[in-house]
């Protein structure tokens, strides 16, 4: 009994040097973690939000233009409709519309967006429209990942 009592009355090692001490360390682990989750959900989400209309590009090899600040993207949907930035377009109202185009300089640089299933001339009316109002600088925007389909046009006669 008597060696009980000595071990529970602070007696031998467990004096007053031995209390627990505040904690100094942060645990950063948990941080990282959801900092690196934050960071793939960006990531994803940051090419989505250039445009909001969705389309089906065409795919191309050529190399990527340098982004500007001064920069409008008109998109044509599979339905031939047209969008400025995200504003849809009435039809007939194109011309309206590009009229209303902030410009300085030698205007904004046009990223043309058009789906894969439209006509050749629906987007070539439309780079017509761009063309007669004084916008002259359009870049044609395509999937740049997947080698594109190249129809030489010969028909294998010599």
């Amino acid at each position: 009994m008597a060696m009980g009592l000595a071990s529970t009355r602070g007696g031998g090692r467990r004096g007053r040097g031995s209390r627990r001490r505040p904690m100094s360390e942060i645990n950063v682990t948990p941080f990282v973690d959801v900092m690196l989750v934050l960071l793939i959900i960006f990531m994803v989400t940051a090419p989505l939000l250039t445009a909001g209309v969705p389309i089906d590009l065409p795919d191309s090899r050529a190399a990527q233009l340098p982004s500007d600040q001064q920069q409008v993207t008109i998109s044509i949907d599979q339905a031939g409709y047209v969008y400025i930035d995200d504003a849809a377009v009435e039809l007939g109202g194109l011309p309206q519309a590009l009229e209303s185009i902030p410009r300085s300089g030698e205007g904004p640089d046009i990223t043309l967006r058009a789906d894969r299933a439209l006509d050749y001339g629906r987007v070539m009316a439309v780079m017509g429209e761009l063309n007669r109002a004084g916008l002259n600088r359009i870049s044609l925007i395509t999937n740049s990942a997947a080698p594109a389909s190249v129809n030489t046009g010969s028909s294998g006669e010599e």
